[in-house]
């Protein structure tokens, strides 16, 4: 008699079959939060799974941060971090050492996605003139901050086209050569927006969107953008959640049809979110799409 622990292995493969058929040959773009990937266990997983979507037929995107290897890199060489209103400030010496420390971090992910069997590049926003931006104004100068003036989003088409899962480490460059270091979540909306993807997943170190800030079990499995708005309007959305939702928000009217997000902290929290029936994060979606389950079904 087979065993009852293979008969749900294979009722979970079976629970994934539609999700799969739905978003073959789909574009993902998935942005890493620097806080998941500093642990090699969740950074491990993330890649699996983003290994694994490449495999069943979806095409990924990986987006990566590395704000605490950056401020380790710049600790070692003498340099405080300084940040304003949660952006690093950032002059000649610190662009020089961020992209250093992002370059590293994306070749490791590069050689630990190439380890699993899959073709990866790496890339900078730079390349190309992927992420083509300008100095981000502000009442008090951040130096090197850059804003997204545009996405060249061919350099990333031509890459998947040609079966490769691309990597991208947010250094964006100007039309006068000058290059600028770039909010991650900026970079990875703005990618999902020129690419008009079937997804877009922020992977961090937060379970979702809540009802209630103290209360972790008042996840919201999926919500609609004017609701989300409203939320804000009532100022139950705030911190570090409310440039996050707002980047969901334009990246849906934009074109993209979901956009997640996702606790990194949980091994595997794609696979989850995307493949099975309840999934475990917060979905925002547009009024026009239809809701894949109810909210109290995601507890």
């Amino acid at each position: 008699m087979v065993q009852q622990k293979f008969l749900e292995k294979a009722e979970i493969l079976i629970e994934a079959l539609p999700y799969i058929q739905r978003f073959n040959k789909k574009v993902i773009v998935i942005k890493c939060g620097g806080s998941v990937m500093e642990n090699r266990d969740l950074e491990k997983s993330i890649i699996e799974d983003a290994v694994l979507l490449k495999l069943v037929g979806l095409k990924p995107v990986i987006v990566h941060g590395g704000g605490k290897e950056i401020s380790h890199w710049l600790e070692k060489m003498g340099i405080e971090p300084k940040f304003i209103k949660g952006l690093r400030f950032t002059d000649a010496p610190t662009l020089e050492i961020a992209e250093m420390a992002l370059a590293k971090v994306n070749g490791e992910l590069v050689k630990f996605i190439e380890g699993l069997g899959v073709k990866a590049v790496g890339i900078s926003g730079k390349s190309g003139h992927l992420l083509n931006a300008e100095k981000k104004l502000s009442k008090e100068d951040l130096g090197f901050v850059g804003k997204i003036k545009s996405v060249n989003g061919k350099v990333l088409t031509d890459l998947l086209e040609n079966d490769y899962l691309p990597v991208v480490y947010p250094i964006g460059i100007g039309d006068d050569g000058v290059e600028y270091n770039i909010n991650a979540d900026d970079a990875a909306s703005e990618i999902a927006k020129e690419l008009k993807t079937e997804k877009l997943a922020f992977l961090s170190d937060i379970p979702g969107l809540l009802k209630d800030l103290n209360n972790p079990e008042s996840l919201i499995a999926e919500i609609y953008t004017d609701e989300a708005k409203k939320m804000i309007e009532e100022g139950s959305i705030k911190g570090g959640m409310l440039p996050k939702i707002k980047n969901c928000i334009e990246a849906i009217e934009a074109g993209v049809s979901r956009v997640h997000i996702l606790d990194g902290r949980i091994p595997h929290c794609l696979l989850l979110e995307l493949f099975t029936d309840k999934g475990i994060g917060t979905s925002i979606l547009s009024e026009s799409e239809n809701k894949y389950y109810k909210d109290e079904e995601k507890e």
